[in-house]
């Protein structure tokens, strides 16, 4: 189905640059400063070889939408997708659940602010927080453009500083790198419980689908920006565990923070280099990509129904979405000022999220069904047999992924996504009367 909307109603002007760096913001994250460490203690040296799984499962995962990214422009992003391959109603559930996902816009800022405090400790915390959040959202209201050249400049200032870690780090790397017993000290299982673990530092870049209404060329440079990123930084993240396990003694740096090793190898000003410009910037250029690819699907909801139509609207000067801008920004400003810990109500949305995943990766198998002109004319066209392969085994690996996080999430993270899934179908159902959803995607020809 056609697009009902006009397409000048937002600027289409990111081009492969530009998604790809907000592909690269949203996978490098501040996770990655601890998470290498819990892996090392899962599997020892042999956490670089669990990176490059890791990879390989978030590009499995993300081939489904790449498929799909790769036919058509969707100006609602995954909403769109859920739409057309899932139905009206699971349409509804996802768009409050991403609603629900802008708590996690104050932990971004206030995770940022501890860091800077580690350095400038009587800084003003409430202050930064702010200036923080308003400086990415204004970027964001100025336009996407001049976000994604925000997003530029960030990784490359994060390029510096991992750069930085590589080079202090590979001449300190000691002599018995694979021998035992500090190279696969659990054996394949241990490997294969890191490579699950780390997925979640290797993956994010599926999110750039969530730009399709504004990409230049979306059904060419969407699936670059899925693929490219997730492929080079899992190659970049094996080199950082080889350092992080190479370095110290394995004992040592086991579910620590890869702050340790860096602080060992690296001159003073060089290690409070790659704190901001590594960690911090991480950090930023996540909350900058979660801004943006958080409120596309919001506008798209809006003009179909779901929300008030007052969140539907585009500046007419920028052709952004200033009031679901606005929405998000008093959603992660107010835990900010009242210095609420939200920390388990922010994360109570990371399973329902890839959940949606899943869902994602099935019903794609729908994808001949639902645009067959489309699909028959697109560069990634598949046979039938091939696509439900590639389907299926993305939504299993994708599933396996969400009963990891079931296994391992406190009791309070499971009760938190409970409460909003519930909170979202009950929603879905009360509102779908009145919406009159037509799913929203395009010929890029």
């Amino acid at each position: 189905m056609s697009d009902s909307h006009s397409p000048a109603d937002v600027k289409r002007n990111l081009t492969r640059t530009d998604l790809v760096s907000v592909a690269v913001g949203q996978i490098i994250g501040a996770g990655i400063m601890a998470m290498t460490g819990t892996a090392i203690g899962m599997t020892g040296r042999s956490v670089n070889l669990a990176f490059l799984i890791a990879g390989i499962l978030c590009i499995l995962t993300a081939i489904p939408q790449l498929l799909v990214g790769g036919t058509a422009r969707f100006k609602g992003g995954q909403y769109t997708q859920v739409a057309a391959f899932g139905g009206q109603r699971l349409a509804g559930v996802f768009t409050m659940i991403n609603v629900f996902t802008g708590l996690g816009i104050a932990m971004y800022v206030i995770s940022f602010t501890e860091y800077l405090l580690a350095l400038v400790p009587n800084a003003p915390s409430k202050l930064i927080s702010v200036a923080v959040i308003t400086l990415l959202f204004l970027m964001n209201i100025l336009g996407a453009k001049q976000a994604a050249i925000l997003q530029t400049v960030m990784c490359v200032v994060m390029a510096l500083a991992i750069a930085a870690f590589v080079a202090f780090g590979i001449p300190n790397l000691q002599p018995g790198y694979f021998a035992p017993p500090d190279f696969m000290t659990k054996g394949v299982t241990g490997v294969l419980m890191a490579s699950a673990y780390l997925s979640f530092a290797a993956g994010g870049a599926q999110y750039v689908i969530n730009f399709s209404g504004e990409a230049k060329n979306p059904t060419r440079d969407v699936p670059f920006a899925i693929i490219v990123p997730t492929v080079g930084i899992s190659i970049v993240y094996a080199l950082m565990g080889t350092i992080a396990a190479g370095v110290l003694p394995v004992a040592d740096v086991a579910n620590k923070s890869l702050a340790l090793v860096a602080e060992a190898i690296m001159p003073k000003p060089v290690y409070v280099f790659f704190i901001v410009g590594g960690a911090m910037f991480a950090l930023l250029t996540t909350l900058n990509a979660s801004i943006g690819w958080m409120c596309r699907p919001i506008v798209q909801a809006a003009k179909d129904g779901w929300l008030p139509a007052v969140f539907g609207k585009l500046n007419p000067r920028f052709g952004t979405p200033m009031n679901v801008l606005l929405l998000f920004y008093v959603i992660g400003l107010v835990p900010i000022l009242a210095g609420l810990d939200i920390s388990i109500v922010s994360s109570s949305t990371v399973i329902l999220t890839s959940a949606v995943k899943v869902i994602l990766c099935f019903t794609a198998i729908r994808l001949p069904k639902v645009m067959p002109e489309l699909w028959n004319k697109s560069k990634f066209h598949v046979g039938k047999g091939l696509l439900n392969v590639l389907c299926i085994v993305g939504g299993l690996v994708a599933t396996f992924q969400v009963v990891l996080m079931l296994a391992t999430s406190p009791p309070l993270e499971l009760a938190g996504n409970l409460a909003i899934l519930v909170v979202s179908v009950i929603y879905a159902l009360a509102v779908n009367r009145r919406v009159r959803m037509e799913v929203s995607y395009e010929d890029c020809d």
